[in-house]
């Protein structure tokens, strides 16, 4: 893997305007994973994936984080800082660096599954109600469920058995959803915040491009440019230029 270049992370974010969120993920991989294909990137676990884009956002932005947050209890707003490495989650120890498959004993079922990936994530695009799509989540990763030696349907898996496995795969792919503890200040309530680079990362990639074509604007009107041009320069370059024309 690689950084992408400022035309790279242009071209990206153009592609991805109009893409669901797995989709933009993989075309950001795919630019800077140019040696592996699509459908590898596709069956990368959703923890993988987001180690890799926790990685490119550092290469990108920097390491800091800055975020907000609505207090549960009393709907105070709180501004949140952290650094790249408290929602960098270490693999467990003896787990498999492949997606799969797994195997689980829970219930009386031998269970074989892998991990989710961005296809499956896909797959639950407008999908409202979550326990339908934890379902669907299941049924696409389980892999085989027997009982006494008996193939058993997923459909006719107790409630036990799905359980044991979303904890055996948050355990096994940890980066995959990734939680903050927060507490408020104004009522001392704590919870547990869902951190997604994902959502994230696209968010600043949005506004970084933004503000570079209103640069590229800026800098084409004043010196003629064109786009290649003012992309050809450093940021620190092209911020300076932008300096001297603003006066």
């Amino acid at each position: 893997m690689r950084a992408p270049s400022t035309r790279e992370l242009l071209d990206v974010w153009e592609r991805g305007l109009a893409s669901p969120p797995e989709r933009w993920a993989l075309l950001l991989l795919a630019a800077a994973c140019p040696e592996s294909p699509p459908e590898e990137l596709a069956r990368l676990s959703v923890g993988e994936r987001d180690a890799r884009l926790l990685t490119l956002r550092e290469w990108a932005f920097g390491g800091g984080f800055t975020s907000v947050a609505s207090c549960p209890a009393c709907a105070e707003r709180l501004e949140l800082s952290f650094e790249a490495g408290d929602v960098r989650a270490a693999p467990p120890r003896g787990a498999a660096a492949a997606a799969g498959p797994h195997e689980l004993s829970a219930a009386g079922h031998e269970v074989e599954f892998r991990l989710p990936d961005s296809r499956d994530l896909a797959a639950l695009a407008g999908l409202d109600d979550a326990a339908d799509a934890r379902r669907v989540l299941f049924e696409r990763c389980l892999a085989a469920a027997r009982r006494g030696g008996e193939e058993v349907a997923a459909a006719a898996l107790p409630a036990e058995v799905l359980d044991a496995v979303s904890e055996e795969m948050e355990r096994l792919d940890p980066q995959g959803n990734v939680r903050l503890s927060v507490e408020c200040p104004r009522c001392g309530h704590g919870w547990q915040a869902l951190f997604d680079i994902c959502s994230y990362l696209r968010g600043e990639l949005d506004a970084w491009a933004r503000r570079l074509l209103r640069e590229i604007h800026l800098l084409a009107s004043a010196y003629g440019w064109r786009e290649s041009d003012t992309l050809a320069l450093s940021e620190w370059r092209r911020r300076l230029y932008v300096q001297m024309v603003n006066g």
